[in-house]
């Protein structure tokens, strides 16, 4: 597993409990990550620990466009089954 390092500073300026923290750092690189088209759905959803369900959800929230990449349509047929 990567590691990323952010500066202690940075961390704690983070208007969140301690505990909640990683969390809504990993969801928002996922979000920024797919937005970008950085990351495909599942690995962003994955990476922000959220079911198909929440992740699609949360994008709709957020008014960011659905997109597919080569293996988007796979990762839809294998959750469809």
């Amino acid at each position: 597993m990567a590691t990323l390092e952010i500066d202690e500073e940075v961390y704690e300026a983070l208007k969140l409990p301690e505990g909640e923290r990683s969390d809504v750092m990993k969801l928002e690189l996922a979000v920024s990550l797919y937005a970008r088209d950085i990351l495909s759905f599942g690995k962003a959803r994955a990476l922000a620990g959220l079911s198909n369900q929440e992740f699609q959800r949360l994008l709709g929230e957020r008014e960011i466009p659905r997109h597919y990449g080569e293996e988007e349509p796979a990762e839809d047929i294998e959750y469809a089954g």
